[in-house]
């Protein structure tokens, strides 16, 4: 049984962005199966999308004018630092704090999809800020 399951909640209508989540739902759900002699490789994996996700969205909120910008941008950069800080556990066999990172981002992301996730998508489709331009 997976990690987690796409909900249609995280449906925002922005089809780069629900792409990309859903890459991000599949990323945890492969690392939650992952044995742990290939976690760290995983985990790399997982840390890459998700620095690649977060730049994507990061471009969007600066070149779009929303509002809470600083708000997003700080979570994003507090995810990454936590993902990072937990990746050098793991190097060092804690395999356990690797393990509780990814159930904990299955919480996280519910929130975070639903909130400032959401507010962007809203605002980019009320402004009509063209995506690919930013």
């Amino acid at each position: 049984m997976p990690l987690v399951t796409w909900k249609a909640e995280y449906e925002l209508g922005l089809p780069r962005m629900d792409d990309t989540h859903r890459e991000f739902i599949d990323e945890l759900n492969r690392l939650d199966a992952t044995p742990n002699e290939e976690f760290l490789a995983g985990l790399d994996r997982l840390i890459e999308h998700t620095v690649a996700h977060f730049e994507q969205e990061n471009r969007w909120i600066e070149a779009s004018g929303i509002e809470e910008a600083p708000c997003h941008q700080d979570m994003h950069d507090e995810i990454l630092g936590i993902a990072r800080y937990v990746r050098g556990k793991v190097a060092d066999g804690d395999f356990a704090i690797g393990r509780k990172l990814i159930a904990e981002l299955v919480p996280w992301f519910d929130i975070h999809a639903a909130t400032m996730d959401a507010a962007l998508a809203k605002w980019i489709g009320e402004t009509g800020f063209d995506i690919d331009k930013g």
